[in-house]
């Protein structure tokens, strides 16, 4: 798929999002730290750091971990994304997209937080935890062999 330009935007309206994607898949996370921030799963299409956010008078910056913050609208409360602290990757809420027409699910991680009280119905890669964070080690921390 060729690169796209979607925008998204929060609940009022405030905080606009430009973004550039070369897919519209939507992952899923179920991690704790997710799903209180965006009050049930998270669900996001990635992007790279061709973002442009307007309105950033209203926007509320948290940092969530050591490599990552998220982005919200002190307005109205929307999740609106979460990005590695240097900017250079974007998960932008796949809700907050005004047209994405071609949307799949493709990928849950952290599946092993996720409550056992729902379940998606899509067929999809899963992840652990532990998968996913193995992914971004550094070659000195993976094990030999």
């Amino acid at each position: 798929m060729a690169t796209k330009r979607l925008q998204a935007k929060c609940l009022c309206g405030g905080i606009r999002i430009d973004a550039d994607l070369e897919s519209q898949e939507v992952g899923v996370c179920h991690c704790d730290t997710c799903r209180r921030w965006a009050g049930g799963p998270f669900m996001a299409v990635e992007a790279g750091s061709e973002v442009v956010v307007a309105g950033t008078d209203l926007l509320g910056i948290y940092e969530s971990s050591g490599w990552g913050e998220r982005g919200f609208c002190t307005r109205c409360g929307s999740a609106l994304f979460w990005r590695s602290k240097d900017a250079a990757h974007y998960a932008i809420s796949a809700m907050a997209f005004d047209d994405l027409t071609e949307a799949v699910l493709t990928k849950q991680i952290f599946v092993d937080s996720k409550p056992g009280w729902y379940a998606l119905a899509n067929e999809t890669q899963t992840m652990t935890g532990a998968e996913f964070l193995a992914q971004f080690a550094s070659e000195e921390d993976k094990p030999n062999g």
